[in-house]
Protein backbone atom coordinates (compact mmCIF):
# COMPACT_ATOMS: atom_id res chain seq x y z
CA UNK A 1 0.00 0.00 0.00
CA UNK A 2 2.63 2.32 0.79
CA UNK A 3 6.26 2.14 -0.87
CA UNK A 4 9.86 3.07 0.91
CA UNK A 5 12.15 5.27 -0.49
CA UNK A 6 14.62 3.26 -2.57
CA UNK A 7 18.35 3.42 -1.55
CA UNK A 8 19.85 7.37 -2.17
CA UNK A 9 16.51 8.86 -0.97
CA UNK A 10 14.51 8.18 -4.13
CA UNK A 11 11.42 7.10 -4.30
CA UNK A 12 10.65 3.23 -5.25
CA UNK A 13 9.18 2.95 -8.83
CA UNK A 14 5.41 2.57 -8.66
CA UNK A 15 4.61 2.27 -11.98
CA UNK A 16 1.69 0.37 -12.99
CA UNK A 17 0.13 1.22 -16.13
CA UNK A 18 0.98 4.47 -18.27
CA UNK A 19 -1.68 7.07 -16.67
CA UNK A 20 -4.26 8.90 -18.49
CA UNK A 21 -3.83 12.09 -20.30
CA UNK A 22 -5.27 14.72 -17.97
CA UNK A 23 -7.47 17.27 -20.13
CA UNK A 24 -9.78 19.83 -19.05
CA UNK A 25 -13.46 18.33 -18.84
CA UNK A 26 -16.08 19.99 -20.87
CA UNK A 27 -19.76 20.10 -19.59
CA UNK A 28 -23.14 20.46 -21.80
CA UNK A 29 -25.81 21.71 -19.72
CA UNK A 30 -29.32 20.72 -19.30
CA UNK A 31 -31.59 22.75 -22.11
CA UNK A 32 -28.58 22.31 -24.61
CA UNK A 33 -28.71 20.67 -27.62
CA UNK A 34 -26.19 19.86 -30.27
CA UNK A 35 -27.13 18.36 -33.95
CA UNK A 36 -23.68 16.96 -35.14
CA UNK A 37 -20.65 15.20 -34.33
CA UNK A 38 -18.51 16.13 -31.09
CA UNK A 39 -15.08 14.96 -30.39
CA UNK A 40 -12.28 15.52 -27.26
CA UNK A 41 -9.39 13.86 -25.93
CA UNK A 42 -10.72 15.05 -22.68
CA UNK A 43 -13.91 14.12 -20.29
CA UNK A 44 -17.82 14.96 -21.16
CA UNK A 45 -20.31 15.73 -18.68
CA UNK A 46 -23.42 15.62 -20.49
CA UNK A 47 -27.18 17.11 -19.36
CA UNK A 48 -28.17 18.18 -22.41
CA UNK A 49 -28.66 16.32 -25.57
CA UNK A 50 -26.87 15.61 -28.55
CA UNK A 51 -27.95 14.57 -31.99
CA UNK A 52 -24.82 12.71 -33.63
CA UNK A 53 -21.85 10.90 -33.05
CA UNK A 54 -19.28 11.44 -29.78
CA UNK A 55 -15.44 10.72 -30.09
CA UNK A 56 -14.49 11.11 -26.02
CA UNK A 57 -12.10 10.27 -23.54
CA UNK A 58 -14.18 9.67 -20.79
CA UNK A 59 -18.06 9.98 -21.09
CA UNK A 60 -20.74 10.96 -18.21
CA UNK A 61 -23.95 11.18 -19.17
CA UNK A 62 -26.79 12.26 -16.50
CA UNK A 63 -29.94 11.66 -15.79
CA UNK A 64 -31.46 14.20 -18.20
CA UNK A 65 -28.67 13.21 -20.84
CA UNK A 66 -29.76 12.29 -24.19
CA UNK A 67 -27.42 10.84 -27.54
CA UNK A 68 -28.43 9.98 -30.69
CA UNK A 69 -26.03 8.35 -32.53
CA UNK A 70 -22.33 6.34 -31.83
CA UNK A 71 -20.82 6.47 -28.53
CA UNK A 72 -16.58 5.97 -28.64
CA UNK A 73 -14.90 6.76 -25.73
CA UNK A 74 -12.63 4.75 -23.10
CA UNK A 75 -15.05 4.71 -20.26
CA UNK A 76 -19.11 5.58 -20.77
CA UNK A 77 -21.14 5.57 -17.27
CA UNK A 78 -24.74 6.32 -18.34
CA UNK A 79 -27.79 7.66 -16.09
CA UNK A 80 -29.29 8.78 -19.04
CA UNK A 81 -30.72 7.82 -22.49
CA UNK A 82 -28.88 6.57 -25.90
CA UNK A 83 -30.31 5.32 -29.03
CA UNK A 84 -27.26 4.08 -30.98
CA UNK A 85 -24.21 2.20 -30.66
CA UNK A 86 -21.57 2.28 -28.04
CA UNK A 87 -17.41 1.13 -28.29
CA UNK A 88 -16.21 1.47 -25.01
CA UNK A 89 -13.50 0.08 -22.58
CA UNK A 90 -15.58 0.59 -19.28
CA UNK A 91 -19.08 1.10 -19.61
CA UNK A 92 -21.53 1.65 -16.45
CA UNK A 93 -25.34 1.82 -17.10
CA UNK A 94 -26.86 3.17 -13.86
CA UNK A 95 -30.45 2.44 -12.81
CA UNK A 96 -32.08 5.49 -14.29
CA UNK A 97 -30.06 4.62 -17.83
CA UNK A 98 -32.23 3.68 -21.18
CA UNK A 99 -30.05 2.03 -24.27
CA UNK A 100 -31.31 1.19 -27.44
CA UNK A 101 -28.46 -0.11 -29.19
CA UNK A 102 -25.27 -2.29 -29.27
CA UNK A 103 -22.46 -2.35 -26.67
CA UNK A 104 -19.29 -3.04 -27.40
CA UNK A 105 -16.68 -3.36 -24.75
CA UNK A 106 -14.19 -4.77 -22.18
CA UNK A 107 -16.17 -4.66 -19.41
CA UNK A 108 -20.07 -4.33 -18.93
CA UNK A 109 -21.68 -3.63 -15.46
CA UNK A 110 -25.57 -3.02 -15.59
CA UNK A 111 -27.37 -2.12 -12.22
CA UNK A 112 -30.57 -3.26 -11.22
CA UNK A 113 -33.24 -1.09 -13.08
CA UNK A 114 -31.24 -0.22 -16.07
CA UNK A 115 -33.44 -0.61 -19.87
CA UNK A 116 -30.64 -2.51 -22.01
CA UNK A 117 -32.29 -3.73 -25.83
CA UNK A 118 -29.47 -4.73 -28.12
CA UNK A 119 -26.47 -6.67 -28.18
CA UNK A 120 -23.49 -6.98 -25.74
CA UNK A 121 -20.27 -7.56 -27.78
CA UNK A 122 -16.96 -8.41 -25.86
CA UNK A 123 -13.94 -6.31 -27.47
CA UNK A 124 -11.37 -8.90 -28.42
CA UNK A 125 -8.70 -6.64 -29.10
CA UNK A 126 -8.86 -3.89 -26.61
CA UNK A 127 -5.72 -2.17 -27.36
CA UNK A 128 -7.00 -1.79 -30.94
CA UNK A 129 -9.98 0.28 -29.17
CA UNK A 130 -7.68 2.45 -27.63
CA UNK A 131 -4.92 3.54 -30.33
CA UNK A 132 -8.40 3.83 -32.73
CA UNK A 133 -10.21 6.17 -29.96
CA UNK A 134 -6.66 7.81 -29.92
CA UNK A 135 -5.86 8.70 -33.48
CA UNK A 136 -8.75 10.31 -34.17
Amino acid sequence: MFSKAAKGGEPADLTLSAPRKVAVASLVAEGVRIQGDLATEGDLHLDGAVEGDLRVGQLTIGETGRVSGSIQADTVEIRGCVTGTITARHVRLWPTARVDGDISHAELAIEAGAHFVGRSLALAAEPALLSAVAAE
